[in-house]
């Protein structure tokens, strides 16, 4: 049996068809546009993102052709937070505001300072951030509600994704755990509802879907625009962060991965939401109510290696970690703090006006130190997110665009002090996805024995002493510099623009 999976990603969109051994047979990705019409904002066109899933699926298809065993299954992850909204027909009512959208900061900004995130984590564990459906519907409402009087539901990437596909509209728990799931019933939380004021609102929300309802037929119509067989199943996997950990074979307790990508993402598998210590994160549903996924998914990740690669006239990423280790780690060489997000970070801290920057920079340096304390900044914020996990980490599977180096995975496992391993899958997003539509169609028993089935790692590394020493000295001062650097309040949160029409769709 083939399985046809399709992974839904902020910057790229991916349909593979796996076979029966769990090996890729085809893969056709697709760029998509982050629209940015004003300083902090991150949108994308809906219906633009379907018809990039219409190419990729039928791109993947004809790869796929007609030597080998037909589908019978479509699994579907996709980028999380976010607010899609939609009309009662189920059509867009403007551009969905993304994960990465800043334009909520200085909503946040009060939230915090009225108590009213911290009492949020104390309830479910996850911190909000400017990208949440509360913080967006709570901006529309002051500054575009219009919008919102024309829109009937509130969807995120993968709630879209399942309405074009089976015309069902609903929401996963992986995707409602932030910010407002109740872990403990799997639905959403009136208490939460009640300290963002968002009762008015409520009835945007769509029915959350258990781990074993997320199974629908695709519709006639849409299974002849992909060009599939009617009647196939159609699952709905975690949203991308969790599927990729899923598709690394962290299933279990204890196991973690971080995820080399648009987002910096670093996550631990427990068995119980954690809302002690300080507010960071978030805690994901994963299995039912037997498993979480501590996560800490950054705004700024590989984006951050686009910059610094134009920056330093490098020819893209490969060629700036070229630059990059050409040159050995040494003491004196400059730190870099890579906070480049315009909506500021949020894991593994809140802060909607943090910033990077380089520290201790001297003309002896070159660009290959720029560029490699550019790496070095963003392993540390792995490391960082290690530590805010309070758990004892063994092994860091490494996926994404950003593990296919080397020598990033490397330096990885030598400033966490970890070892790393990388997955021998190119989309493990897309192999969580196949892997979730085994488990739900009965196909595999539980994702425990599909992951140890069909999941392979294909390269480790171990830390080296010697640098690891160095890179625990560089951690310390890494924490100083960027409190340094988040105590001077750079970069004033964008200004509300006047209300905006929503463009016609």
């Amino acid at each position: 049996m083939s399985v046809l999976t399709i992974d839904v990603g902020t910057s790229v969109i991916k349909a593979v068809v796996f076979d029966d051994q769990g090996q890729e047979t085809a893969l056709s990705r697709i760029g998509t546009e982050v629209l940015r019409p004003h300083p902090g904002w991150a949108e994308q066109d809906m219906a633009a993102v379907w018809n990039a899933v219409v190419s990729t699926v039928r791109g993947a298809l004809s790869q796929h052709g007609a030597g080998h065993d037909p589908v019978r299954l479509v699994a579907f992850t996709a980028q999380g937070d976010g607010c899609w909204l939609v009309d009662a027909d189920g059509h867009p009512t403007g551009p969905a505001v993304l994960w990465s959208d800043g334009r909520a900061g200085d909503l946040l900004t009060r939230w915090a300072a009225d108590g009213v995130l911290d009492e949020a984590y104390r309830r479910n564990g996850s911190l909000t951030c400017s990208g949440m459906p509360n913080a967006v519907i709570s901006w529309l409402a002051a500054h575009d509600p219009r919008r919102l009087a024309r829109s009937r539901t509130a969807l995120t990437a993968a709630g879209w994704l399942f309405l074009k596909l089976t015309g069902v509209t609903a929401i996963d728990e992986s995707d409602a755990s932030a910010p407002f799931l109740d872990h403990t019933t799997g639905d959403y939380d009136p208490a939460i509802l009640d300290l963002f004021d968002f009762a008015p609102y409520a009835g945007l929300l769509p029915r959350v879907l258990g781990e074993h309802e997320r199974v629908a037929e695709i519709t006639h119509r849409t299974a002849g625009e992909l060009g599939l067989p009617a009647g196939l199943p159609v699952v709905m996997a975690p949203y991308d962060i969790a599927a990729t950990a899923r598709g690394a074979g962290v299933v279990d307790p204890g196991q973690a991965c971080a995820i080399l990508g648009t987002t910096l993402c670093t996550e631990i598998v427990t068995r119980h939401v954690d809302t002690t210590g300080e507010p960071c994160g978030i805690n994901i549903a994963y299995g039912g109510r037997e498993r979480v996924l501590r996560a800490f998914p950054t705004l700024s990740g590989t984006e951050v290696l686009d910059w610094a690669s134009r920056v330093l006239a490098a020819d893209g990423p490969a060629a700036l970690g070229e630059l990059a280790f050409s040159t050995a780690p040494a003491p004196g060489g400059p730190a870099f703090l890579p906070y480049l997000s315009p909506a500021g970070e949020r894991a593994p801290f809140l802060d909607p006006r943090a910033r990077g920057t380089f520290w201790g920079l001297s003309l002896d340096h070159t660009p290959a130190d720029l560029a490699r304390a550019v790496f070095e900044g963003l392993s540390l914020v792995v490391r960082d997110c290690l530590r805010a996990s309070g758990t004892d980490v063994h092994e860091l599977r490494l996926c994404g665009g950003g593990s296919a180096s080397d020598p990033w995975c490397r330096l990885i496992a030598d400033v966490t002090g970890v070892p790393t391993a990388r997955s021998a899958d190119s989309e493990p997003g897309a192999k969580g996805a196949f892997l979730t539509g085994l488990v739900l169609t009965g196909a595999e028993s539980s994702m425990h024995s599909a992951a140890a089935t069909y999941v392979r790692m294909r390269s480790a590394w171990e830390p080296d002493p010697g640098r690891a020493e160095r890179y625990d000295e560089l951690y310390t001062s890494f924490l100083i510099w960027r409190d340094a650097a988040r105590s001077l309040g750079w970069a004033p949160a964008p200004a509300a623009p006047a209300v905006q029409k929503a463009p016609h769709v």
